[in-house]
């Protein structure tokens, strides 16, 4: 009897490899057929992508049911063997991660060596500190060779303040003597009309990351819409929900394509605070506790701007004075 079991269990082994074996495309997976497989690679999904997922979120796509959605999941990620992994391996790993200069030495050196990939890098400051114009010099530097301070990839720009400017593209890519047009050509914008529009945007991002190269996808700003759409006290719990899952969308992106992602955000006064700068980021702790990198700005005289590294998993707080001019962010 005991060694029936034995054999039994010996079997059950031999077949959840060769399971495993066989989940070499979509349609080797539980659930999904040839027209829900189709209507996944239209969402940009492989089977990587699907382990990562959540149930709901993969029935909001494809529509199977949350419970087959569960045995699909449960199913890629058997065959990624995705689990627990030796912190020298997660070392290893991360030598694969590239850094863009911002065109500060003082700036590149406070967030440990430029705007890193597979994180979020965020920006708040009130208007005029030099957000915007930070990404603008990303933009750039990010189509520069490594050698250089870039990546040698293309752009993603979600603009939702109207403030996108082709023309300080093209004024910062003669200053690094760069082709302006062949700049201009590997940034793909899109205009956010509202918070929705800028979620979907974020969620269909992958296929065009996968297209075009792209090594940068910049949001400017995160939470306007979000702001305008979600007004009060009663929307604030909706907002936050939303806020959250976009942000990790982005991250997702950020850690699956190994590419960088710059954020800027919007700041209030908070009225409770008698002493000391009132200056308060939106979004709360959910975008707080989403950003690899927080920069404070401040404006200087002229042409100075003041950041501050406000958090950091790895680098120490501190400060440091760059410049924003015509020429574009610089010592």
């Amino acid at each position: 009897m005991a060694k029936k079991n034995e054999e039994k269990g010996d079997d059950n082994m031999v077949e959840e490899k060769e399971a495993k074996k066989k989940v070499t495309e979509l349609e080797d997976l539980p659930g999904v057929g040839d027209v829900t497989a189709e209507k996944l690679r239209k969402a940009g999904y492989d089977i990587e992508k699907i382990a990562a997922s959540s149930p709901h979120e993969l029935d909001e796509i494809v529509e199977i049911g949350v419970e087959t959605a569960k045995k699909t999941i449960a199913a890629a990620r058997d065959a990624l063997e995705m689990g627990y992994e030796t912190a020298d391996k997660v070392l290893e790993r991360r030598k694969e991660i590239g850094r863009i200069t911002t065109g500060s030495k003082e700036l590149d050196a406070l967030i440990g060596g430029g705007v890193e990939t597979m994180s979020i890098t965020e920006c708040y400051g009130k208007f005029s500190s030099g957000k915007s114009q930070i990404g603008f010099q990303l933009c750039v530097n990010v189509q520069k060779p490594k050698e250089e301070g870039g990546l040698g990839g293309s752009v993603l720009f979600i603009d939702s303040e109207s403030t996108f400017r082709p023309e300080r593209i093209k004024q910062l890519a003669e200053v690094a003597g760069m082709d302006a047009d062949t700049v201009l050509k590997n940034i793909h914008v899109a205009r956010a009309a509202n918070s929705d529009h800028q979620i979907i945007l974020v969620d269909k991002a992958d296929e065009m990351v996968k297209q075009h190269n792209i090594k940068l996808i910049v949001v400017d700003s995160l939470t306007s819409h979000f702001r305008a759409d979600y007004i009060g006290r009663g929307a604030l719990g909706d907002r936050q929900q939303k806020l959250n899952k976009h942000i990790h969308a982005l991250q997702k992106l950020a850690d699956s394509r190994n590419l960088a992602v710059y954020i800027t955000n919007q700041v209030m006064d908070n009225p409770g605070i008698m002493f000391g700068d009132p200056t308060t980021p939106i979004g709360g702790h959910v975008l707080a506790h989403a950003a690899t990198y927080r920069l404070y700005l401040r404006k200087g005289k002229e042409e100075k701007r003041i950041a501050r590294l406000v958090d950091s998993p790895n680098m120490p707080e501190g400060e440091c004075v760059f410049k924003v001019s015509p020429k574009g962010v610089g010592d």
